[in-house]
């Protein structure tokens, strides 16, 4: 019987390069004998987030590039008409962080599609994924309703849980010493924690679950 894995991948829904993981997070999550956990870092929120001013959305466009050409992910021309070009904005995950911790109260697995269906939205639609009401209207068409009404109108209990896991997954980032997200950490059976080299995550998914087994 081949050892059960633990992982935690820890990411910001903001950072394009965790956009790039996507099809790697998708095998591992459908993997037998594989448990993947989803913790948000917080990394482009709060003071974190910044305007988007014309250097920056020329340095994000730059790497959005490089992620497409290793990846293949989409960066769509309405993303870089309406959201890159958008001086309204801010860069700022915390929304869309807050929408991801709702649709986790429903399991992992919900989580992850919310992710994929975030990042789609902003990536290849361009959609303002910092406006609760797009988030909202994100759930919904996945079929979390009860999740889309508490983004549409946090509680107090949701934000303090996204804070939460928020710094939770700041804190892991910095105990296993990572440089950044997207950042991939397996459990040990000692209870530590080994990171998985980021290269691995644009690799072949399915080569990456191979390997990860196979260690």
């Amino acid at each position: 019987m081949s050892q059960s894995l633990r992982l935690t991948y820890l990411f910001d829904p903001l950072c394009g390069w965790c956009y790039g993981a996507a099809p790697a997070m998708a095998a591992l999550a459908g993997a037998t004998d594989v448990t993947l956990d989803l913790l948000p870092t917080g990394l482009f929120s709060r003071t974190g987030a910044r305007p988007m001013d014309d250097g920056f959305a020329a340095y994000a466009w730059a790497n959005d590039q490089r992620i497409a050409r290793l990846t293949g992910q989409e960066f769509s021309d309405l993303y870089r008409r309406d959201v890159l070009a958008n001086r309204t904005q801010m860069f700022d995950s915390g929304p869309a962080t807050l929408a991801l911790t709702a649709a986790r109260e429903s399991g992992v697995a919900n989580e992850l599609a919310a992710l994929k269906a975030i990042q789609l939205a902003r990536y290849v639609d361009g959609r303002d994924i910092t406006s609760l009401g797009v988030l909202a209207d994100t759930l919904a068409t996945l079929g979390l309703e009860d999740a889309a009404r508490r983004v549409a109108a946090p509680d107090a209990a949701l934000i303090a849980m996204t804070q939460s896991r928020a710094a939770t997954g700041s804190a892991m980032l910095r105990s296993v010493f990572a440089n950044g997200v997207p950042t991939l950490a397996l459990d040990n059976p000692d209870g530590s924690r080994s990171l998985v080299p980021s290269a691995a995550l644009y690799a072949n998914p399915e080569t990456l679950v191979s390997r990860l087994k196979a260690a």
